[in-house]
């Protein structure tokens, strides 16, 4: 059994598509992950300026879609974004497990206090040994 893992994937699709076409564009992409994953939530950002051109045009349409898959299904996704026509940019990246950042982050904070304590400490244990 495959083990599965959380992605993130925003696509920019180029504004000369029309919105029928963005919209055709994001039920595909939808349809797709459907397929193959299980799609988490959909957030359409909307128009947006670009930093800079990209094939000449100064704005993207945005959407972020959130999904659990099996590692090689954005290897897959990638290739198609590539291959149609009206995404100007994509990125797919694997999100960190949940559990894992809160383990990694509750334990610095639970160590500063602790630091500190014995440290205040230290001064009454060297009045006591006088």
């Amino acid at each position: 059994m495959a083990l599965k893992a959380n992605y993130e994937t925003v696509m920019v699709f180029s504004m000369k598509q029309g919105e029928e076409g963005i919209q055709a564009l994001i039920e595909k992409f939808k349809a797709l992950i459907e397929k193959h994953a299980t799609l988490q939530s959909v957030d359409e950002w909307g128009k947006r300026k670009l930093a800079y051109l990209i094939n000449k045009e100064a704005e993207g349409y945005y959407v972020l879609m959130n999904f659990e898959s099996e590692a090689e299904f954005p290897a897959e996704l990638d290739r198609i974004y590539k291959i149609t026509d009206g995404v100007i940019r994509s990125l797919i990246i694997r999100k960190p497990e949940g559990s894992e950042v809160e383990a990694k982050e509750e334990p610095k904070a639970e160590e500063a206090p602790a630091e500190e304590a014995p440290a205040e400490e230290a001064p009454a244990a060297e009045e006591a040994a006088e």
